[in-house]
């Protein structure tokens, strides 16, 4: 599973909004300078063309999920073939993946802890150790974590922690258990990111 591993300070100025983990002191600092990197910062986020746009929106939809360019252009093409909005059918498969599932579910703090985890084989599939963090879920799948990780500190300590699960997941903190009852909508995608102007990217 490839992974972004640069800068994240300098994404999280180009793409104007935090997708990393929003609670250090670098990046509470950075908000004061709320332009994009390099000499002519200050002037990025000004008057664009629709082709710019369209090309950032891409690019930050991947920084969000952690997608690189070969796979997120496979789920486009999949989502072409669903019998669905194609910008909703993208963002359907996207939250279904297994890292933005553990993310979603509150059992990590931000998508790329979740990637860790599931790299780490925290959580069982069905039943069975999973370590892909791209495997897409379905409706009736459940995780559950591993009997060693669920005596570790960090999750003793999670179920003191308030999130707000979308409709499509059901959590389970006391065992650890995430069961898919239902299929992500339109108000559980991201809200930073305007898939439209994605499709309108790779249409061209």
């Amino acid at each position: 599973m490839a992974r972004y591993t640069g800068p994240k300070v300098k994404i999280f100025r180009r793409e104007g909004i935090n997708i990393f983990d929003a609670n250090t002191s670098k990046f509470k600092a950075v908000v004061k300078k709320n332009y994009a990197p390099g000499v002519h910062g200050k002037n990025a986020f000004g008057k664009k063309s629709e082709f710019s746009k369209q090309l950032r929106e891409k690019q930050k939809a991947k920084k969000v999920y952690g997608i690189l360019e070969r796979q997120f252009k496979k789920y486009y093409t999949e989502a072409t073939k669903a019998q669905d909005i194609t910008g909703d059918a993208l963002m359907k498969i996207c939250e279904r993946r297994l890292d933005n599932v553990i993310y979603r579910a509150g059992m990590s703090k931000t998508r790329f802890h979740g990637r860790q985890m599931a790299n780490h084989g925290i959580f069982k599939l069905n039943g069975k150790k999973v370590t892909i963090p791209s495997i897409l879920l379905k409706q009736g799948d459940v995780l559950e974590a591993r009997d060693k990780a669920k005596k570790h500190k960090y999750f003793e300590e999670l179920s003191k922690k308030k999130v707000n699960i979308p409709r499509w997941l059901k959590v389970d903190k006391a065992n650890l258990k995430i069961e898919i009852v239902g299929i992500p909508q339109s108000d559980d995608f991201e809200k930073t990111i305007n898939s439209q102007l994605i499709i309108e990217y790779y249409s061209k």
